[in-house]
């Protein structure tokens, strides 16, 4: 007679475990954490092995293989859920210390944002020293004539891409735990941190046409205080809070706003975006704007995650 398959007989336990259980996605190691501490409750033999369990798994119960490719770096990342997490997620799980933050936390806020398509993964960079030196003009204008540098490090399934993104170190600043589509606790930068980042980064919001309509979307919820604070901290050596007030006058913020931005200073000339062509210069800001920010087509507004 055929010996009977130990997992079979444990079909029960296993699966009732997996679909009581909190955790929903597992890397490999973790899926070997759960059968090395469960292997003796649910009577299996030593030799029950981890690629045989995860066949198991799959088969007779609800997990899904989902396999991340960097082309770029020859690198794949595997993750295992149990049914069927949303990408965000799915995201998430790929660097467990990294949260989503840009166009991916703007659509999670309800704001504009580029197609959900491609998100933004943020894995923060160790501390490291202040740069050197003051700012100058010559030195903003050198580096804004050029296109904004971004991540090679893109991990795509199928046609989910997901970019991780080498964060400032910020002591996760600003982060907060969003409830997903799927019901999932998503680590996600809160409104006013999001707002900052698709100014400081406007390439991952899908440009400054986007990012002004993300900006009027959060005109009657933003906390101005808290982001001006938080911008403080962060401590970026360019002037951002310029860009940020033209984009809040753009979207008809009150001038109580406006006032607590231009208090901050308003020294050298600045640019909302990197690598413009014949831009429009806005006096009162000190800032350089495409002049097509008003007319690019904007998509339909998403609902906030967890909304209904």
């Amino acid at each position: 007679m055929p010996r009977p398959n130990r997992f079979l007989l444990a079909q029960t336990e296993i699966l009732a475990f997996f679909s009581a259980g909190p955790k929903t996605i597992f890397s490999e190691d973790e899926l070997a954490g759960v059968l090395f501490t469960n292997k003796h409750g649910w009577r299996l033999p030593d030799s029950a092995g981890l690629s045989k369990f995860i066949a198991f798994l799959g088969s007779h119960g609800q997990l899904q293989t989902h396999v991340f490719r960097s082309e770029a770096y020859g690198r794949d990342i595997t993750r295992y859920s149990w049914g069927t997490p949303s990408p965000y997620a799915i995201a998430i799980a790929l660097k467990p210390r990294g949260y989503l933050s840009h166009g991916s936390a703007a659509i999670l806020h309800g704001l504009a944002a580029p197609d959900p398509g491609t998100l933004y993964l943020n894995v923060e960079q160790s501390q490291k020293p202040a740069p050197r030196g003051g700012l100058s003009q010559r030195g903003i204008d050198l580096a804004f004539s050029r296109r904004q540098r971004q991540s090679n490090l893109v991990y795509t399934k199928g046609t989910l891409s997901v970019v991780q993104l080498a964060g400032k170190h910020s002591e996760r600043l600003g982060v907060d735990n969003l409830v997903g589509p799927e019901g999932e606790i998503l680590a996600v930068t809160d409104l006013e941190r999001t707002l900052i980042d698709i100014v400081v980064r406007p390439a991952y919001a899908g440009g400054p046409a986007l990012v002004l309509a993300a900006y009027c979307d959060a005109k009657n919820r933003i906390d101005i205080d808290r982001l001006i604070t938080t911008l403080k901290t962060l401590d970026y050596i360019y002037p951002y809070h310029q860009a940020i007030g033209f984009l809040m006058q753009q979207a008809g913020y009150p001038e109580g706003a406006l006032a607590k931005l231009r208090a901050l200073g308003i020294k050298h000339k600045f640019y909302i975006d990197y690598g413009m062509k014949d831009p429009i210069f806005n006096s009162e800001w000190r800032l350089y704007y495409p002049k097509d920010i008003h007319t690019l087509p904007i998509p339909k507004r998403r609902r906030r995650a967890g909304s209904s």
